[in-house]
């Protein structure tokens, strides 16, 4: 037997997270503990615990004065106690079968570092129709990252990457590691979940995905610079930043080089680069404009971060 803690970060959303506690007491196997993370200034999340009882949940609140999910998940990490850590949104509802198939991964397989699975997403409480895929949480060789962890179908698999909200350590595994407090963001934090996943990965850790291992997602309304719905070139950079800096610091030298030329040459549909840019010019004109700007100068950002680390840890 294991224990295992819930963490869940939360942010002006009590609605969401009523719901996502609920189906934590849905649990065929239930939490050891649950760890919600609330800002100090949230008085609407505050509330919700005056006038709400959750029993039987063994909810502990963890209070943070610093914005972001990294300072969350960092302080629900010092405090908890579970051999296993898992995360989720709080605009997720976990499957009642969810904390017991992780935990059957954990009990069987010792080199496992971490396990999660698929998100069903819900836009105003209808299922989202998305094509189906079994290349999931992969990095490609020159550096583009694939995620579609809400399409994935298929048997269990090794990955690369897992997904912030249906995800799981060893707390052994990233005791040492925790969240990477380097991310860029006021929220959010895009691509934070990479940072720690390539850093066990480094370490000789497992990762694995099964799309069994379910949530359902409804995306809530962010209260940060990134939107969801808009371009917002701060968003845009903060992601690119993290995205660029901890693929800097896990590829190999020789990959790193290759990546970097791949991301301003070409680059994705999200994150410009040249060739992307010229695709995108004539039907978007000055909105290309701004997203490869933006991309580029998130790439030359996370440059940097990553080179003044490479400086300090070079210092020590």
């Amino acid at each position: 037997m294991i224990a295992i803690s819930v963490i869940i970060p939360t942010y002006l959303r009590p609605k969401d997270l009523t719901r996502c506690l609920e189906a934590l007491k849905q649990q065929t196997r239930p939490a050891d503990e649950v760890l919600v993370v609330v800002r100090d200034s949230d008085n609407e999340t505050w509330a919700l615990f005056k006038e709400s009882n959750f029993d039987p949940l063994p909810i502990k609140t963890v209070t943070v004065e610093v914005p972001g999910v990294v300072a969350a998940l960092n302080a629900a990490l010092d405090v908890a106690t579970g051999d296993i850590i898992t995360v989720t949104d709080d605009d997720a509802a976990p499957h009642t079968d969810w904390l017991k198939r992780i935990e059957t991964y954990y009990l069987s397989d010792e080199r496992l570092g971490g396990v999660g699975g698929r998100d069903w997403v819900y836009w105003e409480n209808k299922l989202l129709d998305h094509d189906d895929t079994e290349t999931v949480g992969q990095v490609q060789w020159f550096g583009r990252v694939i995620g579609n962890h809400h399409r994935g179908v298929g048997q269990a698999r090794e990955v690369d990457i897992l997904k912030g909200v249906n995800m799981s350590y060893r707390r052994s595994a990233i005791a040492e590691i925790g969240f990477d407090e380097r991310m860029w963001g006021t929220g959010a934090q895009v691509n934070f979940e990479m940072a720690l996943c390539l850093a066990l990965k480094r370490k000789g850790w497992k990762l694995v995905y099964d799309p069994a291992i379910a949530v359902d997602h409804y995306p809530a309304k962010r209260f940060d610079e990134d939107k969801r719905d808009r371009l917002n070139e701060v968003a845009l950079v903060n992601a690119v930043h993290n995205e660029t800096l901890v693929l800097l610091e896990n590829l190999p030298p020789v990959r790193r080089v290759v990546f970097m030329l791949w991301a301003v040459l070409v680059g994705t549909q999200e994150s410009l680069g040249l060739i992307q840019w010229l695709r995108f010019f004539p039907k978007e004109g000055k909105l290309a404009q701004r997203k490869w700007l933006a991309s580029l100068r998130g790439r030359w950002q996370g440059l940097r971060t990553w080179q003044q680390s490479v400086k300090v840890n070079t210092s020590n």
